[in-house]
């Protein structure tokens, strides 16, 4: 008799602990499930607004092209190449080479705010040169990561909530701001041209190479 009460105990404290477990794990599986919604949406608007910003580096491209051409400047150097997924965009304006991305989202990742926040979103890099050249050879995407930052110029980071303000940061100064989703596109393309272009560069002495005006 006295095993079978025993046998009952054990039976009990079993489930007791069946019960703990499952109600802990569904506390991890419906906080990882709004990041993955949240992760989804992002991708939605990222997607859009990754499009329209392809549009404006092609009517940027074409305005160079125009300006440069009644200048008397060849334009053989002036163009954009996107891929046919439009997930990279290159703009070349002579010397200059600049790429957009979004092949870094390839999870949910959260944006880290000074008040504490974490914003939920998905990342368009633009970086200095041209993207398949800087990650050829980097043996996997931590090594590629590391090479996109060390190019980066700015990136924007786009929410879940389509009516939510994007996040615009320009890495050299620090700056940020606040962008919604439809001038995203035209206000990110042009700021960072102006960034790039509008600066020059250095002949190398070994310490400073570039400079900005």
């Amino acid at each position: 008799m006295l095993n079978n009460f025993e046998s009952f105990d054990n039976s009990e404290t079993a489930t007791k602990k069946d019960i703990v477990i499952q109600e802990r794990v569904e506390l991890v599986s419906s906080h990882m499930y709004k990041q993955f919604l949240d992760y989804q949406h992002s991708t939605v608007n990222t997607n859009d607004v990754f499009s329209r910003m392809v549009d404006c580096l092609e009517i940027v491209s074409n305005n160079l092209k125009q300006s440069f051409s009644s200048r008397g400047v060849t334009t053989q150097n002036i163009y954009v190449e996107s891929d046919s997924l439009k997930t990279i965009s290159v703009i070349n304006i002579l010397w200059h080479k600049i790429s957009f991305i979004t092949r870094c989202n390839f999870q949910p990742q959260a944006l880290f705010r000074d008040d504490g926040r974490h914003v939920f979103s998905n990342r368009i890099m633009a970086i200095k040169g041209n993207y398949n050249e800087i990650i050829k050879g980097a043996k996997d995407k931590e090594e590629e990561m590391d090479r996109l930052l060390e190019n980066e110029i700015a990136s924007l980071y786009i929410p879940p909530d389509q009516n939510q303000k994007s996040i615009f940061k320009i890495k050299h100064s620090g700056q940020e701001f606040l962008l919604n989703q439809v001038d995203a596109p035209r206000e990110v393309v042009l700021k960072v041209v102006e960034t790039v272009c509008g600066g020059g560069l250095y002949h190398r002495d070994g310490s400073v190479k570039t400079f900005t005006v």
